[in-house]
This record gives structure tokens, C-alpha cells and sequence, in this order.
């Protein structure tokens, strides 16, 4: 029976992060990242679709501790793979990362104050065990075995090809093709432009409109900050002077959407052709950020549409056809290859079943502690970024404090560490406040957040930064418990409990 004082779930940008800072903050510990699949990066790795690409700035994006140095800061799929393989690489956390490995359910012992942990081989599907002083995942919260895919009618009479992004068939040819791509996220926004390059004709059909905001590839202020400043000056200065550009949207968003909703539309008809409808194809019916507002970078999507190579119809689909599809306004569109830009389902801590001395944790009924771990549940920690910003700058603020909660163990004798809310009139919210499909199908089965502080999760790196970075340990909501020193148990002792199961 192994036993590791940390167990890291998942090999992609926050596993990464978590563990550069475990081995640099916590250098008394052992850990391992256990990866399901065969490679690093996570999403970088697993979404292949055409002109693939980060959402944000890589400079938000990207470690703090390995600032990004590519050209550009929207940057494509490949660099951003690439730039965590690198990192894992140079800091050694490569050496710790076990592939092939998924964690099927995870028991807390309070006895043992441990984690038994069953996982399993992928390839093979046999199944071990191993115990860990401390649980943290970093899965994300969406599926990565299959995406969203409604039920659409008339899709066996389809004779064209029909492909979701999230298994983008490597052999794919739309060269020369009709396609159609169902959608208006950020997903549908990124593939259209890339596919129309090539194919005959590209359609981007969407039920709603989503809103673009266009901003240069290459981010020529962070350029010339790297051009004049010391690395070790720029990244940072860059890091924060993008995230409180990005704070500051959202909060106008938030304050004036009035302003911002005319703002956005202003520059999208400037960059469409005279007389285009905007109101029907680029007007959402929502306030911006009530659900993400996507990037494009350059203007690509509508480069595309003034050459004629793309265009974006507005309506609902009746039924798939032979050809096409029919819409419910009577247009018939035709398709050799439609793609199923539909969304995401989410997956809580990468679906491992959570007990707690034998009984099972409902987390749909958990509120967060901080964005980060779950009430009632010892030693556990979870990696949740921003909605309004980059994933990493949340994330990064939750490795390093789950890095302070370590080492408090560590130094004064405790081997668990529970969030608990005494306070009963704590009402709970919705975990994410996004009024996105995936968001709103799935939010049942995600834990809340609370109505004030500390279960209150606040999308701001302004607000989190000094609460999370020097707030005290001792905040009458985190409870330390336990014998022994996290960190001191031995390998004999592990194996004692292991001989006892």
C-alpha cells in the first residue's frame, strides 16, 4: 500500500500548477499527479479541432511562475500544449505524473486520517489501491470522455458527416465541403473562420446570438513591457495589468451593461458590411457577461464573413435531411459535414465517488469553502478558475493557500484540515453565475456557494488576491484536527492500513 502525503487529479494547466507549487512550497511532501489519459495538458491535449485556440490572454493564462513568451497572446492549441509540456518538463513535475491512472472513489478515514483511494489502469481496467494524507483535484469541472449532443430530429436520414468538437476526427477533409456548424459559443466562433479557409462555405446556425469583442492577436502594451523590462520585472507587471483590465470589464459590465451592450455592438458593425441585420444575428437577448463574452482575435470571424466564405444564420432546426438540415423558418441549408458545436457537460472532480467514513458525500448539497474545498469534507482541495477571467489566476491563488494549509499541519502537529459553516443563516447560491446552457443543465449537480464570506466564491482576482494570499488560516470556518503531523506519517504506517482493510 503507497502511501503520498498529496495526490494530484489531472496532468493539465491547474495539475501543473498544483504541483510546481506543492514541490516548491511544500518540499517535505511527496506527491504524484495521477493523469487518465496519455499525455499532458488536459484540454490542450484533448480538443483537436481546427484553429483551436485560448479564449483569453496567455499572460493571465499562463504560469506566473513561467511567464509566457510567445508572440502571441491569443495564442493556438499546439503553443499552449506545448508551453505545459515544457513546463512540467523544466520544473520536473513530469517525473510525477502517473498516466494511464484514474481515481474511481476516494474514502476518508478519520480514524486512519486518510484518504483510501481506489483508481484503476486505463488500458488495462485493473484496479489498486493507495492512500494519500491529501486529495486535490484538478479535473476541471466538464466531461472529457463525450461532450453535449442534443437530441436532433431526422439525424439518421443525414447522409453527410457529423462531428462533435471534442472528437475531432483526425482525418477530417472539408476541403471543398458545405458545413455547417451548430452553435454560437466560443467554440463555433473559433472553428468557423479556421474551417472557412478551406472548406466551400461555412454556416455558423445558432438559436441565440452570443457577444464578440475583437482584440489583437499580438498585445502590443505587453510587448513592449517585455522589449524594455527584466523578465523578472514584466511578467508580473504584465500579469496584473492585464487582470485588472480584464476586473475592470466585467465590473462595467456588471454596473453600465447599457454602455458595454452598445460599446460591443458599435465595434461589430463597424466590422461587418453596410446594412448587415445585426439586432437578429449579433444581439443577444442577455446583458453581457451574464454568459461569456467571446474573443476574436484580429476580427477573424468577420474577415470571414465580408469574403463571403462564412455567414451566420439565426433560427432553430425542425429536422435533419438527407442533405442538410431544415430550419423552422422553411430555409433549407446544405451540408456535407455539420458540426455539433453544442457545448459542454460538466463532471465534479472528474466523477470520483466521495465518501466520508463509508458514507457518500451529496455534494450538490456542499457549499465551497473559498472556492476550494467542500463543507464537511477533511483534506480535500479542488481547482476552480474564474468565469469572468483566466482559469489559472483563480487557480493559482488556490494552490498556494492549500500550500499554506499544508504546511500549518505540517509545522503544528495536525493531519486534517476541515471547512465547517456554523452559521445557519448562510443561504446557498449557484456555484457558477453564468446563464450558459452547459452551465444551466448541469448546475444541480455541482455544490453552492454561500451568501457571504467565506463560502461566498467572488469572480475577482482583486478581491481574492489579498484574502487568499494573507488572510489568517484561522478564519472560524477552517477547523484543524488530528495527532499527527501531515507529512510525518511512514511508509510502515501506511502499509499497517493497507494490511487492515
Amino acid at each position: 500500500m503507497e502511501h503520498l502525503d498529496v495526490l494530484i487529479v489531472g496532468a493539465g494547466l491547474s495539475g501543473i500548477s498544483a504541483a510546481h507549487f506543492v514541490q516548491t512550497e511544500c518540499p517535505w511532501a511527496s506527491y504524484a499527479l495521477f493523469e487518465s489519459r496519455d499525455s499532458v495538458g488536459g484540454t490542450w491535449d484533448l480538443f483537436r479541432y481546427p484553429g483551436i485556440r485560448s479564449d483569453s490572454d496567455m499572460f493571465t493564462l499562463g504560469f506566473s511562475f513561467r511567464p509566457w513568451q510567445g508572440e502571441k497572446s491569443i495564442a493556438d492549441g499546439d503553443s499552449i500544449l506545448q508551453y505545459i509540456k515544457d513546463t512540467a518538463a523544466e520544473e520536473g513535475i513530469d517525473q510525477h505524473i502517473r498516466f494511464g491512472h484514474r481515481i474511481v472513489s476516494a474514502d476518508w478515514s478519520s480514524t486512519e486520517q486518510v484518504w483510501r483511494i481506489t483508481a484503476e489502469h486505463t488500458s488495462s481496467g485493473e484496479r489498486f489501491e493507495i492512500t494519500a494524507g491529501f486529495l486535490y483535484s484538478c479535473t476541471g469541472y466538464y466531461r472529457y470522455d463525450h461532450g453535449y449532443q442534443p437530441e436532433f430530429a431526422g439525424l439518421d436520414e443525414f447522409q453527410g458527416q457529423l462531428v462533435h468538437p471534442q472528437h475531432w476526427p483526425e482525418d477530417l477533409d472539408y476541403a471543398d465541403k458545405q458545413v455547417v456548424v451548430i452553435g454560437s459559443g466560443a467554440t463555433a466562433i473559433t472553428l468557423v473562420p479556421s474551417l472557412a479557409r478551406t472548406a466551400k462555405h461555412v454556416t455558423m446556425l445558432q438559436r441565440s446570438p452570443t457577444y464578440i469583442a475583437t482584440l489583437p492577436a499580438k498585445n502590443p502594451i505587453a510587448n513592449s513591457l517585455r522589449k524594455y523590462l527584466p523578465k523578472r520585472v514584466s511578467g508580473p507587471a504584465i500579469r496584473w495589468m492585464l487582470a485588472l483590465q480584464t476586473q475592470a470589464f466585467y465590473t462595467l459590465s456588471k454596473r453600465r451593461p447599457e454602455f458595454v451592450k452598445r460599446t460591443l455592438l458599435k465595434e461589430v458593425t463597424k466590422r461587418l458590411p453596410e446594412g448587415y441585420d445585426v439586432d437578429t444575428n449579433f444581439t443577444p437577448s442577455y446583458n453581457p457577461w451574464d454568459q461569456r463574452v467571446c474573443v476574436v482575435p484580429n476580427g477573424d470571424l468577420f474577415k470571414a464573413m465580408r469574403a463571403g466564405s462564412a455567414e451566420v444564420v439565426t433560427d432553430t432546426i425542425d429536422t435533419f435531411t438527407e442533405h442538410g438540415l431544415r430550419l423552422n423558418s422553411g430555409i433549407e441549408l446544405p451540408a456535407d459535414i455539420i458540426v455539433s458545436a453544442t457545448g459542454l457537460e460538466l463532471l465534479f472532480i472528474g466523477g470520483i465517488e466521495l465518501s466520508v467514513d463509508g458514507e457518500q458525500v451529496d455534494v450538490a448539497s456542499k457549499l465551497t469553502y473559498k472556492g476550494m474545498m467542500l463543507e464537511g469534507v477533511p483534506n480535500l482541495g479542488i481547482a476552480i478558475g474564474y468565469t469572468n477571467a483566466s482559469w489559472t489566476l483563480k487557480c493559482e491563488l488556490t494552490c498556494a493557500y492549500i500550500c499554506r494549509l499544508l504546511n500549518r499541519m505540517h509545522s503544528d502537529g495536525y493531519s486534517q484540515c476541515t471547512p465547517k459553516n456554523a452559521d445557519g443563516a448562510m443561504s446557498p447560491e449557484p456555484l457558477l453565475d453564468l446563464t450558459s446552457g452547459y452551465v444551466q443543465r448541469s448546475s444541480a449537480l455541482l455544490p453552492k456557494q454561500g451568501s457571504r464570506f467565506p463560502w461566498k466564491v467572488y469572480q475577482s482576482y482583486l478581491r481574492d488576491y489579498p484574502s487568499l494570499k494573507f488572510s489568517k488560516l484561522d478564519d472560524g470556518a477552517m477547523r484543524f484536527s488530528g495527532s499527527t503531523a501531515f507529512g510525518d506519517r511512514t511508509q510502515a504506517e501506511a502499509l499497517q492500513i493497507g494490511s487492515e482493510q
